[in-house]
């Protein structure tokens, strides 16, 4: 085993070439290869470093035939650095199957601290004291997004999701839908020139992006958290259905919206309504 290289795993910037550490520029540096998710845009940053290190591809799609080919790389004694495109590999990047790999054959895994996309936002948000759930790219079918989604309408913990700006106000819409107007803080393009942080509902952040026609830029999101399912009295949710059904509400929307706001039992709520419209 001690014959055995080592995996570093190496972030590197989100935007800006100022964060990248000075620990990870050496470490780049003195590795024998670097397995890159995209070979042309780390070739970018070493170049910018004058770093010639050697690079070998490794990205989604090929991580398991990539994976045995570095494992045996390290199993020969060649130490060897893992970058993505931007901010920690292994998070929503690829690489976890080669950590994983690496510590069944008995192989050191030596993490760097460096930039990450879902820790800046974090700490600008104001939304995560007690902790927070992290779940990467929502699915990009919405029936496959929203039963995800409903899996977190009473989890107390605000989560962090990654999105593309090709997705975001379909996302959007179906935050609101499901989860109901909760307050969200978006940031697009961290560390970036045009960096840009709204901590705002989900109905006004869908306003403001739907307002702007095309939106460009990475996005990551920290959505509030829920409430616990609690008990709801019958009366009093006989007496709001009987409002909201004045106001002009559907049966529907009235037992989706109370659902939301009280986090009773949907169908306890709905045989209620069916009283309610005497249907």
């Amino acid at each position: 085993m001690s014959d055995y290289g080592t995996l570093f795993v190496v972030p590197t910037p989100i935007g800006n070439l100022e964060d990248l550490t000075q620990r990870a520029a050496r470490v780049l540096a003195e590795v024998d290869l670097i397995a890159a998710e995209d070979t042309r845009h780390t070739r970018k940053l070493l170049s910018h470093l004058g770093i010639a290190t050697p690079l070998k591809s490794y990205y989604r799609g090929q991580e398991a035939k990539k994976g045995e080919q570095l494992l045996a790389d390290l199993q020969g004694g060649r130490n060897i650095a893992l970058v993505s495109d931007a901010g920690t590999p292994a998070i929503s990047d690829p690489g976890t199957r080669l950590v994983r790999l690496c510590h069944a054959h008995g192989i050191r895994v030596c993490p760097l601290p460096g930039p990450s996309a879902v820790t800046t936002l974090v700490s600008a948000s104001g939304l995560a004291e007690e902790g927070y759930i992290f779940l990467g790219f929502l699915p990009s079918k919405r029936g496959q997004r929203r039963k995800l989604l409903q899996t977190h309408v009473y989890e107390i913990l605000p989560f962090v999701i990654y999105e593309s700006p090709r997705r975001i106000i379909a996302t959007l819409t179906d935050i609101i839908e499901v989860l109901g107007d909760r307050h969200i803080c978006m940031g697009r393009e961290l560390s970036k020139l045009h960096e840009e942080i709204l901590s705002v509902s989900a109905r006004q952040l869908l306003a403001e992006l739907n307002g702007r026609g095309a939106v460009k830029g990475e996005i990551v999101m920290i959505v509030e958290g829920g409430r616990q399912q609690e008990e709801v009295a019958g009366d009093d949710v006989h007496d709001l259905l009987v409002d909201l059904r004045r106001q002009g509400m559907t049966m529907k929307d009235a037992v989706c919206k109370i659902s939301q706001d009280l986090g009773g039992k949907r169908s306890d709520i709905y045989k209620i309504g069916l009283q309610v419209w005497k249907k």
